[in-house]
Order: C-alpha cells, then structure tokens, then sequence
C-alpha cells in the first residue's frame, strides 16, 4: 500500500426498479464498444454510464451535479497472488513504481504535488488478486489529474534512480508491519493451508525477495507490468459534477491509449486447503494481550453465489448476538465478549468461512467445549434453519437499505466501484452487495456440507501461546498438528436459532422537512436541545446524540475509568436484546468522553423512540451485574494493556493529544486506577453520576420540530438532569510554552519516530486559516523529501492538525533503520529549505493551495451520520457557531501572500512541541510535564 496523503433482484414490497437514463453521443472514430444501465438506488438521483472501450477497458461513470469533488479509481485484475515465485512483494512494489513518473510527467513527484496543490489525497492498495489505485480532486481539476493518472497505465518510466529508492521503501513498510498481530497471525495461518495456492505466499516485499539476478529488478518489473497490466483487465471509475457526456470525453482519448494486451485475470485452479491439510488445530503467540480462536472452513467462493448470498444467509444466524445466540451463550460462561461470521481468502473458485470468537483467558481454557457448542448450532441450522421466511427477512432488510442508499464518500466510492466492476457484470455494479434473487436451501446445504469437524481449521493465537517453530517473514512463533479425532466435549445450554425480527421499520415516508443550521428548539436551564430537520438524502433516518454531562466525570483518574466502565456497561448489557434492532437498521452506542457520556442513536425515524427510552431506563436502573462487569473491565484493560502495542504514529499522535488537551487523563492512569474498582464501584458512581447531569442533545434528520422535542424531552426528563452549562468543565487547548518538554510515548515498537508540532498565537479564525493553507503548502514538498528523497521511513505526513479550535502543524516521521536524532535532523534541513520557498511566495503561486483549502472546507456532506457528526462536534468548542466552517472558508478565501508568509515566519519562531521515541527512550510522565501548560488564547492582543 502507498501512503500519502466489497445485492439484481426483485423488490419484495413491489416496487420496481428502474434503470436510469444513458444519453447517448455519437463521435468520429468513437472508441466505445458498448454501454450498459446499471442498476441504482430509488434514492439516488446521480446519473450513470457504464461503458466498455474498444482496447476492452471497462469504464463507469457518474455524474453528479451536487458534488463538491471529483474521485476516480483504477482497478486492475493482479495481485499479489500473481507474484513470480522468486520475487514476492512484485505486484507491491510495482504499485508503488507507478507513482514516480511517466513519459508525460517525468518528475518523481508529480503526480502527488498537482493532487495536493488541487484539494485532493490520493493513495492505492494491492491486494491478493487485485491493485487499486484512487484519488480525489477539486471537480475543475479533474482533467489535468486524469492527464496524469491515465499515464500510469499507458507509459511509466519506471526510473531506475527510483527503484533502488522504492525498493527500500517496500522494505521500511514491511518493516513497519512486522509486530502487528493481524499481520503474523494471518502468515501462520497460511502455513497451514495449500502451500502450493500462491496466496500463501509473502506478500508485502522485502531487501530480501526483491532483488535482480540474471534479470535486474527493474527489468523484472518492466516484464510484470507488460505480462499483467492491460485495458482488458482494467476497471475504471469516475465520479464527479459534469455530465456524463462530458466525463466521457474526459476518459476516452485518455485511457484508449492503454494498450490491449489480451490479457485475462490469472484463474487460481489450486485449491486453498486440501484433504491433506485438515482437519488440523493452530497455535499462534501474539504479541498483544488479545485471544481469539477461529474456526475456518473450505468453501466455494461466494462470489460466484453474489446473486442468492447463501454464505451470507450462514453468516447471519452464526454471527448472531441475540437471545439464544452462540455469542449470548459464551458471554454467559465469561467466555468471549465478541463474535463474527463470514467469508475470507476467495480467489474466485475457493474460500473459507470463518466463525471468529474474541475469547476471555477462561474461554481459552474452554476451547473444546466452545467447538461443540458451535458445531451444535450449525447443527441446528441444518436440521432448524433453512427457512424461507429467513431469507425473505434479510432480503428485506437489504431492500430497505438499498431503497434508502446514501453516498459515502467520492472516493471510497469510486475505490469500492472500480473493485467491484472486476467481479460483477456492469449492470449489478451498484446492486451486487445487496441483491438477493431469492432463497435457495440447495445451495446453502452445499457450504453447510462443508462446515464439518473433518473440514476444520482451528485458529487459536494468545500470549500464552509457545509455539514450536517460527514463520519466515513475521516472526510468530506458532505449533500447527493434524487431528485425528477432536476431543468429545458437550455444547453449552441455551442455544437457538433467532426467531422474527421486532423491530423492522414499517413507516418509511420521508416528509418533506428541510433546514440550514440546528436550531435551539429547548433552551432549559438544565437541557439544551437542537433540531435540524432534514429531507436532503432522502431518507426517514434521524441521527440523534445526547451528552450526558458532569463535572466529576474528570475529577480524577478514578472517576475517568469509571465513566469509561458505565459506557461499556450500558452497551454491553443491552447488546444480546437490541442485536435485532442493530440488524434492522437502528444503530445505539455509548461512549465515554472528557465531561461525560455520550448515547448516539441512528436509525429508522419508526420506533426509534421506543429504542431510545429502553437505553434510558436500563441506564437508570438495570442491573449492573458481576458478568457483564467483569466484561467490560476486562475488554478495557486489555485495550489500555495494548495501547503500547498500537502502531508507533498513532501512539505519536495520542501523546501529543495527551498534552495540549484538557480536562483527560492518560490511558496508564486509567489503567491504574482500574485495577481496584469492583462491581460496586461502578453501582455507586453510577448513582452519582446521573445524581447531577447537564444534558445536551441534537436531533438531525427526517422528523419535524414537534416531533424531535417530544422526543428529545422524553429522554432529558427521564433523565433529570439539575445542572447548568457553567457547571461542566469546558474543553481547553493548550498553548505550548516557549521552553517546551520533549515528551516520549509508553510504546514497545522498535521504530524510531519524530513528531513536531508547531502551533498556531491564537485560535482565532485568521490563525486557523493561514495554518490551515500553510498545512496544504508543505504536505506534498515534505512526503518528496523526506520519504520518496531520502528514504527515511514508509510513514511520513505533514499537513494542518487542529487540535477542537487550536491551530497546528505536525509533522511526522517513523522508520524502521534512522533514529530520531538523524530524523529530527533532515527534517530541521527542509524546513530550512522550506524557509527559501515560503519567503518567495506570491499570490499566484499561492491561489491553488488557498482555493484547495476552501473547497475542501465547503463541501457538502455525503451522508446523514457525516453531516450530524460535524454538527454535533461544533459544540465541543468553547463558543459554538454552525456557520464556523463557511467562516473559516471566507477568511481562507481573503487570504495574501503576505499574510502566509508572516504565519510562518511567526511558526519558525515558536518552540514546537515534539514527540519522539526509539526503543531506548524511558516514557514520559506526561501529565506532570504539561502540568504548567495554560490554555491557548481566543485572540491575541
């Protein structure tokens, strides 16, 4: 992976699907083969185009007049699975090459600096059968950044100045990989499968495996790219305001330069488990203090069954958390405290299914007795489960949510588009994932006959684990043994299958209802409750937040782990009864936070109210049980035990959050002050916490005033709260003093990494402005420097971070080989040399960057949950105002070159606060450190 910046069928409430409107032009020497309707949502008004080229490159094209970017992605049919035996990491490293110049755009960074400068990111992933590469951009710049995105596949130099750079780059992401757990468990896990499938192969590259021999390594990748780059395996998506027509004239002189190689995707005929290899148990040691055994099975592909997911339909009564559930059954034992279900490793013709349990260390004592309980309910399935009735109520639930799709993200989208273009015909590319032509019980007993003891693959990994032999690239000790027989063990009590689902939502009008920003619609003393009422993506969805707010909750390290502990309950103890709510499209959580917490609501506007007060009522009086006590405390424990674990950057970041935010204490002193707190604890702060509460609510989507207030009211008067604003702690950024502490993170990583953060006099909108376009200027110039240049790391990021109204800059480099005092050095040259350029900057070259930094600022939100989670964040800050953001973008708009250029004279002067760490630093005791730290000013005098 780069670093820069996957359901056609019948509508069961009779409602018919259309195929939206193609125009059609004709051209002079038109290079169009074909073009097809693709099937989309009711809901979704865009236009589409799905045509295929006359070099057999299959395009698809959206327009959307309302969007505020432009995306496209490539898809291309290889992977690491098509690696040459004696050069895994190839198809990798390949992905990685095509980013460093064409014949067009000769220049190394070329590519990524237009991106930048135009209010884009941009980024790609090689995965086992394919490589996906995706940007998004300001809609006016899209023709210039497909100028230069259409040349990766048609003429990239593949310069060899480059390679041996790149080369070392693969290498320090390996590097950077090699403690994490998902990573090592997952290479055991393909020792015991097919040795001969070559997605069990190593797949990110290495020093070692990409190396030159009687071919050099970049003759090598020149022969990859000639054998398994061509239009015919390529997938092409577009997204973005202009008519399809136009974006069609975009694309077609373009991309009908890729050449046609006749090249088809490589068909995987090894199986990926044989006879010989099962059934068989694993043991993998993880480094983290994570268990979890799963239970894989050889299957068919389910792609090939995309029509009638009968692996799905498995997937669902398996991975069931309801009453009578395998994961209810285990949560009752203290066993596991989750559980999934579903596919993994297909390659088109095989695949396996996977049961994954996350398991208590007394359910890791349990394993037999968790198989048989397993096998028990799939059992049950068999002889239980293959319903009709079943079927038709997934296939409903997945109507619904196809009826009332949202958009996402341009570039998730068009990421997600141009992958499934290469598994599913044109027509289905929208539909696929939730197309359900109807039941088929034949089927679903095929992978059934799969899912027996004989059949089985157990999974365990732990760090209690030994292990008897190492695997070659991640180091995990593991112990892999055939069976013979498996242990005899008896199920556990309680098991059945779910029975109807209560809570589908009947009522789906969506009222026409619209508004520009919340509005105040209860002002009480004690309870503030906002509403926008909302029609715009068509959907009867409401999101709701409520913050249940206390001075106490950060009154102590103590107080903090408790509130962590009541969030965690509140979710865990109604997990089992609202399981069928979560399935049907109402969605609740809790979280914990500096002044309180927070329960967020997102679903269906029918019976949503009904969900709501359940929560409440069990927040005030359930049951606080030893079990689901002992729960969570574990499942927090094992999260702040791991924090060291984390990836090393994000460590950096949550370090530096540690120190310029207040009030919040860090996860070590929570970690401490868990230790002591039993059960009744946790009944008693419960009593005190909700004893004195401000409330605040936001209410946004498809539901009038008179509706969110009676419903907003039911919760805050259930609840009671007698506080006032002026009792709850406001949320502080910190000034960074002029003689700042170095401050190291808790981490057992072996990188070594720096992070500098130079903040912004004042938090006032002209700060937040020039820093916020000053974080656009130096993105792309810092990642060339720094990582395509010098090599000195895989991760490397400088850009704007804002910490609530705080301006900031950070800049971040973690590497595997240079230590932080050579790191610190290289990155006080370039801002050296960064200097040169800032003082010779003018208006004109300054004008991309600013327009970049305001586009980015006014686009619309794509969704629902997007556009209520940026309102509700606005309220976090000291002094709310939901026009802040078109504010900060008229302020960036009057932005000169002089103003820019004093911002960053000013930064050069500060002291910056940095973070770094390698493995022989002690970790800093950060809340002592930053004791003295006052917080950061509105203005400046």
């Amino acid at each position: 992976m780069l670093s820069s910046r996957p359901r056609a069928g019948r509508w069961l409430l009779g409602m018919c699907l259309f195929l939206l409107a193609v125009s059609q032009t004709a051209y002079a020497s038109d290079p169009v083969a074909k073009v097809v309707d693709p099937i989309a949502s009711p809901n979704d008004s865009r236009d589409y185009r799905a045509l295929t080229l006359d070099n057999g490159l299959e395009i698809l094209l959206v327009s959307d007049p309302e969007a505020d970017e432009a995306a496209a992605a490539m898809n291309v049919d290889v992977g690491s699975s098509d690696d040459p035996d004696a050069t895994p990491g190839l198809a990798h490293f390949l992905e990685h090459m095509l980013f460093l110049g064409t014949d067009r755009y000769p220049e190394a960074d070329a590519y990524q600096n237009f991106i930048s400068a135009h209010g884009g990111d941009h980024n790609a992933f090689t995965a086992s059968r394919d490589t996906n590469y995706y940007f998004d951009i300001e809609p006016t710049a899209l023709p210039e950044a497909l100028d230069r995105f259409s040349r990766f596949f048609v003429a990239p130099r593949f310069n060899p100045e480059y390679v041996e750079r790149e080369r070392n780059a693969v290498h320090s992401e390996y590097q950077a990989r090699l403690r994490d757990d998902g990573r090592r468990i997952n290479e055991a896990t393909d020792r015991a499968l097919n040795p001969e499938h070559p997605a069990t192969r190593f797949a990110v590259g290495s020093l070692e495996t990409l190396q030159g021999g009687e071919r050099s390594l970049r003759e090598k990748l020149i022969d990859f790219y000639e054998s398994h780059y061509g239009a015919n395996v390529m997938h092409l998506t577009v997204i973005g305001p202009q008519s399809l027509d136009t974006l069609e004239s975009m694309v077609r002189d373009r991309f009908a330069e890729i050449p046609d190689r006749g090249l088809t995707r490589t068909p995987i005929e090894t199986p990926l488990v044989t006879d010989a290899e099962l059934p068989a148990r694993l043991a993998v040691k993880s480094l983290s203090r994570d268990r979890e055994v799963r239970f894989l099975f050889p299957i068919p592909d389910p792609q090939q069954d995309y029509r009638t997911k009968p692996a799905e339909y498995l997937a669902n009564l398996l991975g069931h958390e309801g009453e009578g559930s395998l994961l209810a059954a285990l949560r009752r034992e203290g066993w596991a405290d989750g559980l999934s279900a579903g596919t993994t490793n297909g390659d088109g013709r095989h695949a396996l299914f996977a049961v994954s349990i996350s398991l208590t260390p007394e359910g890791a004592k349990h394993l037999s007795r968790i198989q048989a309980s397993l096998f028990d309910q799939i059992e049950r399935i068999r002889e239980q489960g293959l319903q009709a009735w079943r079927y038709d109520e997934q296939a409903r639930l997945n109507e619904q949510a196809f009826r009332f799709q949202q958009r996402g993200e341009p570039i998730e989208q068009a990421s997600q588009l141009a992958m499934r273009l290469a598994h599913v015909p044109l027509e289905d590319v929208q539909y696929a994932p939730y197309r359900m032509d109807g039941f088929d019980a034949a089927r679903i007993r095929d992978y059934l006959a799969d899912m027996t003891p004989a059949h089985l693959l157990r999974v365990y990994s732990g760090p209690d684990v030994e292990g008897e032999t190492t695997s070659p690239y991640f180091d995990a000790p593991y112990t892999l043994s055939r069976v013979e027989t498996w242990p005899e063990a008896s199920a556990l009590d309680g098991l059945e299958l779910p029975s109807r689902n209560p809570f589908i939502a009947e009522d789906l009008e969506v009222h026409a209802l619209s508004g520009d920003r919340p509005q105040a619609i209860v002002d009480a003393p004690s309870v503030e409750l906002w509403h926008l009422a909302n029609d715009r993506f068509g959907t009867p969805r409401v999101e709701w937040r409520f913050s249940l707010q206390s001075p106490d909750t950060s009154a102590s390290a103590r107080n903090a782990a408790l509130t962590r502990l009541l969030a965690g309950w509140i979710t865990d103890s109604l997990n089992a009864r609202f399981y069928p709510a979560r399935l049907a499209g109402q969605s609740f959580d809790a979280y914990a936070h500096a002044r309180g917490i927070t329960l967020t609501f997102s679903g269906w506007r029918d019976r949503q109210s009904r969900l709501m007060n359940d929560v409440v009522e069990r927040l005030k009086r359930g049951d606080i049980s030893e079990a689901s006590f002992s729960r969570v405390k574990y499942r927090l424990s094992q999260q702040w035990r791991n924090a060291a674990q984390a990836p090393l950057h994000q460590q950096m970041y949550r370090s530096l959050g540690e120190a310029l935010l207040r009030p919040q204490w860090s996860t070590s002193a929570m970690l401490d002050a868990l230790s002591s707190l039993d059960v009744e604890d946790l009944r008693d702060y419960r009593a005190t916490f909700l004893g004195d509460l401000y409330v605040q609510a936001m209410a946004v989507g498809n539901l009038s005033d008179e509706l969110a207030r009676r419903e907003g009211l039911q919760i805050a008067n259930a609840l009671a709260p007698r506080l006032h604003a002026e009792d709850i702690p406001p949320l502080a950024p910190l000034a960074i003093p002029e003689t700042p502490p170095t401050l190291h993170p808790r981490s057992t990583r072996n990188d070594a990494a720096v992070l500098r953060y130079l903040q912004g006099p004042d938090r006032s909108l002209e700060s937040q402005a020039r820093l916020a376009v000053i974080g656009k200027l130096i993105e792309a110039p810092f990642y060339t420097r720094l990582r395509t240049e010098e090599q000195l790391g895989y991760i490397v990021t400088a850009g704007y971070s804002p910490i609530l109204d705080a301006p900031g800059l950070a800049m971040l480099v973690q590497s595997p080989d240079t230590g932080k005092q050579r790191i610190a050095q290289r990155m006080e040259a370039f801002l050296e040399d960064f200097d040169a350029r800032m003082a010779s900057l003018d208006d004109s070259a300054l004008a991309p960057y600013r327009a970049a930094v305001s586009s980015r600022l006014r686009e619309r939100d794509n969704s629902l949950g997007e556009l209520t989670d940026r309102l509700w964040q606005t309220l976090a800050f000291a002094e709310p105002d939901f026009a802040r953001r078109d504010k900060l973008a008229d302020t960036v708009d009057a932005l000169d070159a002089e103003a820019v250029r004093q911002a960053w004279q000013r930064l050069r002067r500060s002291q910056p606060l940095t973070v770094n760490y390698d493995a022989r630093t002690t970790a800093s005791d950060i809340p002592s450190l930053v004791d003295t730290f006052r917080p950061l000013p509105a203005t400046r005098d």
